[in-house]
């Protein structure tokens, strides 16, 4: 297709504790194996997920559309594995991938239970903020967080993403409207994609 890119990019990287890659859609069983295990404890902080999100046959439609947005370089979602790549420790997305005079996306992420406190999830983004900035030529990623999840706020800050403003309902999570806090990191070594 014209404007398109033709391929699923291959994106895998290593920080000391991890394997950080682009999802594919044989990970169905590995991302609601994810999903299923940390329903409880990811809920206060997620939008209200339906049944499927446990079940390795509703992430394979979820897949085969994430896939799509892959190819056209629309968004990129990753899983944080063991260094075995037995486990998803954790998901981290840049969603709504704009290009032309914006060269921008959106930042999310969630750690399992499991691996909480661990300093994984600032590692894994270190690596993934790196690739989306120097390959992906990301100037500006967003990310926003509610203001009494602190430890997402602390670790954004830990990043260099700066507080830009706050947004009264601003997302529905959990079933109910959310404020947050929103905050970005501006890449100032910018240079243009090559041509």
């Amino acid at each position: 297709m014209f404007g398109y890119k033709s391929a699923v990019p291959k994106v895998r990287l290593t920080t000391d504790r991890m394997v950080l890659r682009l999802v594919h859609d044989r990970d169905a069983h590995r991302l609601a194996e994810y999903y299923a295990e940390n329903r409880a404890f990811l809920k206060p902080w997620e939008p209200v997920r339906d049944e499927s999100h446990c079940y390795p046959s509703g992430w394979q439609a979820r897949l085969g559309l994430i896939t799509e947005m892959q190819k056209q370089g629309s968004a990129y979602y990753f899983i944080l594995l063991d260094p075995d790549e037995n486990r998803v420790m954790g998901v981290a997305n840049f969603s709504n991938v704009l290009r032309g005079s914006f060269h921008a996306c959106f930042l999310g992420y969630s750690l399992g239970q499991e691996w909480q406190g661990k300093g994984l999830m600032q590692e894994a983004l270190q690596s993934l903020i790196r690739y989306m900035q120097r390959q992906q030529k990301m100037h500006r990623i967003m990310a926003n967080y509610m203001p009494h999840n602190k430890r997402s706020g602390q670790l954004l800050e830990r990043l260099g993403f700066e507080r830009e403003g706050y947004a009264k309902d601003y997302l529905l999570i959990d079933g109910k409207w959310q404020d947050h806090v929103l905050t970005a990191l501006t890449w100032h070594e910018w240079t243009p994609p090559s041509r």
